[in-house]
């Protein structure tokens, strides 16, 4: 026998400042939703972006792990197969917006407008971010799990409080929802009702791990309702499709009505970095099946069906990406000269005692050193 219903018992407390929101409307989809195949007209002037904007940042993904495995970069986590979740997060959000990426967002972001140079300067290992996340509203690129997600609710609430009209969209993959930030970030969000979008890129394994063995929920998406927010299950191969529910979400962040999580479904074709060894986990036959889902070659395909791309503008997505890889290949082709001294630039607006302390400390070792090898090149100095 419960407490609420011991003889005598009258009624249940009245819990007056507990919310009790109908979970129905926050429930996601039974089946993800897509847009390719359906009976949708097609938007022709944003699919064909879309379709160019895929074939570049394939090319990117290709181009950036052969020069990795030139030892051109330390390491380089790839999001070949994911093209189309990276994309639509690029292009949903509005300029004024931010983007919050994970590691493997390192296309999103150059999509957004971040020169892929210094987008890769994080991996390359000259610094822990290469560009001004002002310029483009775009956060550092987040190597430890799920700790942008938090931030990404800072700020959304910070720009709310001044009256800023700005929404985050912060990204993550399914492994970082096993992350205490991911539980941090969404209660936060809800209970502020602050203007973030919460995009899991679901790509089917946390390095080795499969989706199995970190939850036992339905879907992702719906860990949504146990925050009082609405979950969003999407094809995360339909570029399309991802891009209409996260400018909707992204709309409805705007309008005061609070965060959602959106759940893409998709698969890291590649392995989870150029250190890693997928087949030691899963199949080429899984791959494969995969490969048969290929983002571009559905959005292609549709785009031909309704008679909207031309071999023409194939060939100009082609050139478009050889154009980028070539850039890249330039710019990554010399070492830059690096200042050991700049490791402690930009950690703090001023400088602590702490740091000062390291930095003279630092100043003096290479004095040092500069005595005893005259020849030392003045930027190791």
């Amino acid at each position: 026998m419960t407490v609420l219903a011991q003889p005598g018992r009258q009624s249940a407390p009245p819990y007056a400042d507990r919310a009790h929101p109908d979970p129905a409307p926050l429930l996601p989809d039974p089946e993800p939703y897509r847009v390719l195949g359906g009976p949708a007209e097609p938007d022709a002037p944003l699919w064909l972006e879309l379709y160019r904007r895929l074939v570049t940042g394939r090319r990117f993904n290709e181009q950036v792990t052969a020069l990795t495995r030139q030892g051109r970069l330390a390491v380089y986590p790839s999001s070949t197969g994911q093209e189309a979740c990276q994309i639509a997060a690029a292009l949903a959000p509005a300029d004024r917006d931010w983007l919050f990426p994970s590691y493997r967002d390192t296309l999103a972001a150059v999509a957004r407008g971040v020169d892929p140079v210094q987008a890769l300067t994080l991996l390359r290992g000259d610094w822990h971010n290469g560009y001004d996340p002002h310029t483009h509203r775009v956060a550092p690129l987040c190597t430890p799990l799920a700790t942008q997600l938090p931030h990404a609710v800072g700020l959304a609430h910070a720009a709310r409080l001044k009256g800023d009209d700005v929404v985050a969209l912060a990204l993550v993959g399914d492994g970082g929802t096993s992350e205490g930030d991911f539980h941090e970030a969404l209660n936060f969000a809800a209970v502020w009702r602050a203007p973030v979008v919460f995009l899991v890129q679901n790509n089917g394994f946390a390095i080795s791990v499969p989706l199995a063995k970190q939850t036992a929920a339905p879907s992702i998406a719906h860990k949504a309702v146990g925050y009082g927010m609405p979950g969003r299950l999407v094809d995360g191969n339909d570029a399309p499709a991802v891009h209409h529910v996260l400018t909707e979400a992204i709309g409805r962040a705007r309008s005061g009505a609070g965060p959602t999580l959106v759940e893409a479904l998709t698969y890291r074709i590649d392995a989870h970095t150029t250190a890693d060894d997928a087949g030691r986990y899963r199949s080429e036959a899984e791959v494969a099946a995969w490969r048969a889902h290929d983002p571009i070659t559905l959005l292609e395909r549709e785009l031909r069906r309704h008679g909207l791309l031309t071999d023409t503008e194939t060939q100009r997505a082609t050139e478009a990406g050889e154009r980028l890889a070539r850039q890249v290949r330039e710019a990554l082709a010399d070492d830059p000269p690096l200042t050991p001294a700049a490791l402690f630039s930009h950690v703090y607006a001023e400088p602590t005692a702490q740091l000062r302390e390291q930095t003279a400390r630092l100043r003096a070792e290479l004095e040092a050193e500069s005595a005893r090898t005259p020849d030392l090149p003045e930027h190791a100095r």
